[in-house]
Parts: C-alpha cells; sequence; structure tokens
C-alpha cells in the first residue's frame, strides 16, 4: 500500500500541475497549502495505519 499511495500521489499532484500549465484552471498554490496542511497529517497517518507490517515473514533461523 505505501508503494501504491506514493504512485497516486504523484500522479495526481502531476495531473494537477499539467492542468494548471495548460490554464485548464487557476490554482494558487500557497493559499491552498496555507489553509488544508491538515489533511497531509491525515493522509500520512491513514497511508501507515493501512500500510502491511512485515510480522508475518520469518527471517532465516526462525
Amino acid at each position: 500500500m505505501k508503494g501504491n499511495f506514493a504512485a497516486i500521489a504523484l500522479t495526481v499532484i502531476g495531473a494537477l500541475a499539467l492542468a494548471v500549465n495548460l490554464d485548464l484552471f487557476e490554482l494558487d498554490i500557497v493559499a491552498l497549502l496555507r489553509k488544508w496542511w491538515p489533511l497531509t497529517l491525515i493522509a500520512i497517518g491513514l497511508a501507515l495505519f493501512f500500510t502491511p507490517e512485515d510480522g508475518g515473514r520469518k527471517g532465516p533461523g526462525s
């Protein structure tokens, strides 16, 4: 899940950047970050919560 989260986040950020560059809409990144920065903490927390642990793996000699 951790790799998928990063891939999806990069895809969404890239799509938004492309849309802004193509003048499909205006986006004030600074104002957006100033208002919605707690959402980043929530997303990271959810990603960590749903990431499977390696507790099921057993190393050599176990």
